[in-house]
């Protein structure tokens, strides 16, 4: 698990305002305004726990709490954003506010607190990381921003699963009865400066509409799912644009309104609208919750998260589920000791707990297979659909008992989400590592070898690479072409065959091709030495004599 070693120590979700008129008259106030860290990774980067210094400071808010959380992959503006809704200036730092935000909610004050979380896809952070964060900014918050730049893709689509599981389970099926907790509003966020005249909204519902499925993928059918779903949940969804604020992106820090678009200032000021009239306290069991009701159930969230030793991409519901399961049995067996009966009390428990464990065990092995598949050198699919197939056959295999079919569930999504975002860097790692490798075979079949058609056949396939991406502006459009379906066969079958694996040979590889010009100068010099011999022999005295 490399990836945990490199993951940053930086704090996972950061209180960026959230003051109440009680806490406002504190003498302490002045030392509340800056940022404060609230949920933190461990030392072993297993699991989060909790930042004392952030949890103090929630707990002095005595009225009622509304989360805003901003999530989004990174660097995609959401700090700026975060800045632009307190209206606060870079100079004074991302991490300070300045007046309390505290609002009148259907005659209720109501602080909130917005949540700023680390970006998606980062380097040197696992996406199961980032699914861990995205799990807890939806539990947590009211209102739930989706930063995107430019467009939706499919694996943004993909990382609402969880949020979906969320409304289904507390909202869509017992709409009017006393829920666990309300999912949080969902407000679509893309940044973009032109929508090809369309709406953002229409843009949205074209993202959210299902795609033809003829190959029976399960990925495709999981994502359709979830589009489905989000299209049901369309009433409690919102979706809105913000062009470019300037197009000096890297001084947005330095600068005031005045400097700024006048129509980024005016959508803007639309968005702060539009959240300020979304915001509604967070409800859990009906009830609303201050500072130190917020701070315990996120605790509660937390020790259900680490227990399982934070499911990356299973249900939280399962998890709760199965805690109110436990509580209910040990009732149960407190009650009948009082009977007396021969109950054996701990045999279920002993059961569960060992097939938890099995499981558990087989879905960790199986994630760090996924993890190492994504980071080959030299991507294959073959290899990566061989690993996914022995995976699941695994642990169809060994994991047995109650436990199997939460675990089913939860290997089955995280087999979809890896495999997509395989085949997502698979394209792009492919079409980098053809550039490159067409320009270093141009170089060797002039300089090195000399070999014109070699050096021919380089420069037709780096001239298509660099043309058809420069006509049709994506190299995400080369991917459907005919020619790129016949390149990534023969990639394939060099990169994968029973002969020996590259991955592992790339250096030896490399090693040939630099000896391969002193074989030949070798070969060169053998073959004139020996035509010389043979022509001072038939220049000889005895020779002559014969040929006379």
């Amino acid at each position: 698990m490399g990836w945990r070693s490199r993951a940053s120590a930086v704090a996972v979700l950061w209180m960026l305002a959230a003051v109440v008129a009680a806490a406002a008259q504190d003498p302490d106030q002045d030392e509340l305004e800056r940022a404060f860290p609230i949920v933190e990774p461990d030392h072993g980067h297993t699991k989060l726990r909790l930042a004392k210094e952030g949890l103090e400071a929630i707990k002095r808010i005595e009225t009622p709490i509304a989360a805003v959380a901003v999530i989004g992959p990174y660097r995609s503006g959401k700090s700026f954003l975060l800045n632009q809704l307190l209206s606060l200036t870079c100079n004074k730092g991302i991490w300070v506010w300045g007046t309390p935000i505290e609002l009148d909610v259907n005659g209720s004050k109501v602080s909130v607190l917005y949540l700023d979380t680390e970006g998606f896809e980062s380097i040197g952070k696992s996406n199961v990381y980032d699914d861990r964060i995205f799990a807890l900014a939806t539990v947590l918050s009211s209102i739930l921003i989706y930063n995107l730049p430019e467009t939706i893709r499919e694996a943004d689509i993909s990382r609402l699963s969880f949020a979906v599981e969320i409304a289904e389970e507390f909202y869509g099926r017992v709409k009017g009865q006393d829920v666990a907790f309300e999912p949080a509003k969902l407000l679509w966020l893309i940044q973009r400066d032109f929508l090809q005249g369309k709406s953002v909204q229409q843009m949205v519902d074209e993202a959210l509409q299902r795609v033809p499925n003829n190959n029976g993928d399960k990925y495709i059918d999981e994502v359709n799912r979830i589009r489905d779903s989000l299209a049901f949940m369309g009433d409690n969804s919102t979706a809105f644009s913000l062009p470019q604020p300037h197009l000096q992106r890297t001084k947005l820090c330095d600068m005031d309104d005045q400097e700024l678009d006048p129509l980024y200032i005016e959508r803007r000021d639309e968005l702060k609208q539009i959240v300020t009239s979304m915001i509604k306290p967070k409800l859990v069991q009906g009830r609303t919750l201050n500072g130190k009701e917020f701070v315990s159930f996120l605790r509660q969230i937390l020790e259900a998260l680490n227990k399982g030793e934070i499911p990356s991409t299973g249900s939280l519901v399962e998890v709760f589920n199965k805690a109110i399961l436990e509580r209910c049995l040990k009732l149960y067996n407190e009650r009948m000791e009082r009977v007396g009966l021969p109950v054996f009390g701990n045999f279920g428990f002993a059961n569960e707990y060992q097939s938890s464990k099995l499981c558990e065990a087989k879905f960790s092995e199986c994630e760090d297979k996924m993890e190492h598949l994504q980071s080959l050198k030299l991507p294959s699919m073959a290899k990566f659909n061989a690993g996914f197939l022995r995976c699941n056959q695994s642990f169809e295999m060994e994991c047995v008992g109650p436990a199997k079919e939460s675990y089913e569930r939860r290997m089955s999504k995280m087999l979809a989400r890896s495999r997509a975002l395989f085949i997502k860097e698979y394209n792009n790692k492919l079409f980098n590592w053809l550039v490159t490798f067409s320009l270093v075979m141009i170089v060797i079949a002039r300089f090195v070898i000399k070999f014109f058609l070699l050096e021919v056949a380089a420069w037709v396939i780096f001239i298509f690479l660099e043309t058809y991406t420069r006509l049709f502006w994506s190299s995400e459009l080369l991917y459907y072409n005919p020619i790129w379906h016949m390149i990534v066969s023969s990639w394939e079958t060099i990169v994968y065959n029973p002969m020996g694996d590259p991955n592992c040979c790339c250096a030896i590889i490399f090693s040939c091709l630099l000896a391969l010009p002193r074989c030949q100068e070798t070969n060169r010099k053998i073959i004139a030495s020996f035509v010389q011999r043979f022509l001072r022999k038939l220049q000889s005295p005895k020779n002559r004599l014969i040929q006379v």
